[in-house]
């Protein structure tokens, strides 16, 4: 345990026909608290213009991800393209190396109501259940066991909360390879505070 791929994806929404823009994926090492950042790959998949998008977009998308939608649109990858990206990427012998040929458990945030429903439409069931581990490690989920428990404020289980109460950045850059190293930077700071506070109850 300890070896993650943390994940981040940007899509044109939350809907259950949102098209995916850009996906980033990072191994990161929770023992060692290290980020292979050397091995971390983000990918633009083709949308639809943004002009087409457009009525159809919720307000948030609108305000914070019309130029990536424009750059997905001119540069990304056709999505038909996607899921060999991700295959190459798994099957690369270093990936394959440092995961020990196991399926790679994923990182990230809010998991459930964006990354794995989108990835499962663009690559399929069979596809996910092969080449990912059934686990995940949601940390807004995590974050919001720790504020039961008393260790986390109340109302930090956001994104944007976890990376001011750590001091990681003021906000996330929306940015699917940021994102996702920034997910890195919180696990690690919520294994160290776990860890301060095992230590200081004994």
């Amino acid at each position: 345990m300890g070896r993650y791929l943390s994940l981040d994806t940007e899509a044109t929404g939350l809907e259950v026909d949102c098209y995916l823009i850009q996906v980033a994926l990072v191994p990161i090492d929770g023992t060692q608290k290290t980020i292979l950042s050397e091995w971390g790959k983000e990918v633009l998949i083709q949308c639809p213009s943004f002009e087409e998008l457009k009525p159809k977009l919720n307000p948030w998308v609108l305000e914070h991800n019309e130029e990536l939608i424009r750059k997905a649109h001119k540069d990304g990858i056709p999505p038909q393209a996607f899921k060999k990206w991700v295959e190459d990427y798994l099957t690369s012998p270093e990936i394959k190396k440092y995961f020990q040929n196991e399926r790679p458990t994923l990182l990230g945030k809010s998991m459930s109501a964006l990354d794995i429903p989108v990835l499962t439409r663009y690559l399929g069931k069979d596809f996910m259940e092969k080449n990912f581990h059934h686990h995940t490690l949601d940390l807004t989920c995590v974050a919001r066991f720790l504020i039961d428990v008393g260790i986390l404020p109340k109302g930090f289980h956001s994104t944007s909360k976890l990376l001011q109460h750590f001091k990681i950045r003021h906000q996330a850059e929306h940015t699917a390879l940021s994102d996702a190293v920034d997910m890195a930077h919180v696990y690690f700071r919520l294994t160290e505070l776990l860890n301060s506070k095992t230590q200081s109850s004994t």
